[in-house]
Parts: structure tokens; C-alpha cells; sequence
């Protein structure tokens, strides 16, 4: 089950630096001038979990195998991309296909680093990215209304109620607001869905900031924040300078250089842990002798289906799922431990599975 994170933003914010870091290669080129990434480059980082190493050491595992979420570096946008600018049709046919955006902002001053507005205002250039989602957004579904209405008087059903939605996300677009404040129902999700609005998908903003800004942020970055804020989105404080320098280093050696520059944890942790909650994803564990792993699947899925990302034969056949809670399992010692407590549940076909939870399917062939 792939989920996808776009990494956008305007030409010289800092994204193939930050995609590099991410991925640990330099399979984005990072140049300074617009449109040195022509192809979008896909790749893939694990989640961090500490709880996995809880279940390894209760588990008595010899490996952990962390669930991943892919990133792709999108070229840079500019202004009149929605009418095919800077080979913006192919940029925004990028962003469509993915299913949340990771939108890098210039938060940081640099004259080595030229900036395509020619000055630095980080909602200026959030604003010029949403306004040509939008424009491209609005292209796209003023294109459908006319064959939609033609049906819907043909009493087509389905063509009915595409329309109501593509009129219901018309409205705040014309008023300059992106799609994504459309209120729906949960059943009408798919269909909308299906309308690939690029203003539709979440959004977290990543603050790129200068080296010496990477613990509290700047000036620059509480703007941005306050806008998240008032969009209810997130905002994540980055600098992808730190995370470039920190991406080759060991374990060991990237905490004490994180130490060293007052930070916690990498800006990267964040970033990523940022956009599996921005797609509304939930982990649980299996865990054995050989390994202990994580997976990955949307909050509300129920066990069969949950099963089908181990292997589609689980949910073919599926009979029940032994299930413990993370808490359980570690505050009992494990499984025999969480067994004894009577911690330990069967599961049937209804079940929604839980972050954390630890299963173990069972099926017939």
C-alpha cells in the first residue's frame, strides 16, 4: 500500500536539498537555478517508530522493519503554471498524482541564493503556489460541467451527484479558497476523490529556516505557522542545510551534532511523522523471532483489510485476528505476559484496527 508525499514549493526554496536528506542520496540534483529537477523523484524513508524497538527487545526479534512513506521531489512551480509556465503542466500533473502535499517555504536569507520573486516573503510565496493550484483546479472542473449536466438530465444517477460536487467545490475556488474546505460526507469521499483536486489534498508547510534558526525558527517561520494555524494545517520549522549535513552521519554521530546545534530530534523525524498523520494513517506491529515490523494502513480500516497488506490470501481467507495492545504487550512482558492478564482479544471481520495494535492472523487457505 503506497502513500505519497509531494514535495513542492517555488524554484530555490531548498526541496532537492530537503529531498536529498530525506532519502539519503543525491538522486535530486540541487542547483541553484529553476528547474534542475525535470523528472520527479520518487523515494522512500522509514517512519519512525521507538516502539518498535520495544517490541524487538520483548519479542526477542533479530531485526525491526519499519514502515515507509514515499516522497517525491515535484520541479518548482512558478507563477502562471496553471497556464503551462516553467513547464507547468507537467509539474501540476506531478501534484495530482500524489496524496499530500509537503509544501516547502524560503524562510531563511541568503544572497548566494538567488529567489525567483526576487525577495524573500514566505506568504507571498504560499500564496502564489495556491493560486495557480487553484486556477488549474478551477480549469479542471469548469471543463466537466457541461457533459455532467447533459447526463444529470438524463437521470444518471451517479453524473448527479459528481455534479453537486464539482458545483459544492466550484464555489470556494471562485472566491479564491482551495478545495479542501468543501464540506462532505463520508460516502461522498471516493467520488471526490476521483475529481483529483490538487487544492483538496492536506497540506503541512516546511519552514525552511537558516542553520542558526533550526531550534526555535525566525520571523519568517511564525508567519507561516500563524497561517497554518488559522488553515488548520501544520507547520514544521526545517533546516534542510542541518538535515543535508546530518542525512550521511551515524546514529551515534547525529546525535551528538544534533546536541551540538540544540536540537532534540532531527527536523526530518518531524517532517515525516507530520505527513503519515496529514494522510490519516495508522501503524500496527506483527511481531516474531525473525523480526518484528510495522504496517501501514488508513485509521478506520478493519482487520480482513488490514491483513491484505501482509498478503492478499489473508484477507481471502480471513478467520479472526489475535490482537494486543501496545501498552499491554509492553506492560506485561510480552505476549505470554499480556495472555496471563487476559490482554490478549480475538478479533472478528468488523474490527477496526487500532494504532499499535499487535496482530497475528489467522486463515484458511
Amino acid at each position: 500500500m503506497g502513500f505519497k508525499c509531494g514535495i513542492v514549493g517555488l524554484p530555490n526554496v531548498g526541496k532537492s536539498t530537503l529531498f536529498n536528506a530525506l532519502t539519503e542520496t543525491a538522486a535530486a540534483q540541487a542547483a541553484n537555478y529553476p528547474f534542475c529537477t525535470i523528472e520527479p523523484n520518487v523515494g522512500e524513508v522509514a517512519v519512525p517508530d521507538p516502539r518498535l524497538d520495544d517490541l524487538a527487545r520483548l519479542g526477542k526479534s533479530e531485526k525491526t522493519v519499519p514502515t515507509r512513506l514515499t516522497f517525491v521531489d515535484i520541479a518548482g512551480l512558478v507563477r502562471g503554471a496553471s497556464k503551462g509556465e516553467g513547464l507547468g503542466n507537467q509539474f501540476l500533473g506531478n501534484i495530482r498524482e500524489v496524496d499530500a502535499i509537503a509544501h516547502v517555504v524560503r524562510c531563511f536569507e541568503d544572497t548566494d541564493v538567488t529567489h525567483v520573486e526576487g525577495k524573500i516573503d514566505p506568504i507571498a510565496d504560499i500564496e502564489t503556489i495556491e493560486t495557480e493550484l487553484m486556477l488549474a483546479d478551477l480549469e479542471s472542473l469548469e471543463k466537466r460541467v457541461d457533459a455532467l449536466e447533459k447526463k444529470a438530465r438524463g437521470n444518471d444517477k451517479e453524473a448527479k451527484e459528481t455534479l453537486d460536487l464539482v458545483q459544492r467545490a466550484l464555489k470556494p475556488l471562485q472566491e479564491g479558497k482551495p478545495a479542501r474546505i468543501v464540506e462532505r460526507k463520508p460516502e461522498e469521499e471516493k467520488t471526490f476523490a476521483m475529481l483529483g483536486l490538487m487544492t483538496a489534498k492536506p497540506v503541512v508547510y516546511v519552514c525552511n529556516v537558516e542553520e542558526a534558526s533550526a531550534a526555535n525558527g525566525n520571523d519568517y517561520s511564525r508567519k507561516v505557522e500563524a497561517r497554518a494555524k488559522e488553515e488548520g494545517a501544520v507547520a514544521v520549522v526545517i533546516s534542510a542545510k542541518i538535515e543535508s549535513e546530518i542525512a550521511v552521519l551515524s546514529r551515534g554521530e547525529r546525535e551528538e551534532y544534533l546536541a551540538a546545534v540544540g536540537l532534540k530530534e532531527a527536523g526530518l523525524d518531524r517532517l515525516i511523522r507530520a505527513g503519515y498523520a496529514l494522510l490519516d494513517l495508522v501503524t500496527y506491529f506483527t511481531v516474531g523471532p525473525k523480526e518484528a515490523r510495522a504496517w501501514t494502513i488508513t485509521r478506520g480500516t478493519r482487520a480482513p483489510q488490514a491483513a491484505a497488506v501482509i498478503h492478499t490470501d489473508f484477507e481471502k481467507g480471513f478467520i479472526r485476528a489475535e490482537t494486543i495492545a501496545f501498552d499491554d504487550y509492553v506492560a506485561f512482558g510480552g505476549e505470554a505476559g499480556a495472555k496471563d492478564a487476559g490482554k490478549f482479544r480475538l478479533e472478528g471481520k468488523d474490527y477496526v484496527v487500532a494504532d499499535g495494535d499487535i496482530m497475528h492472523f489467522r486463515f484458511a487457505t
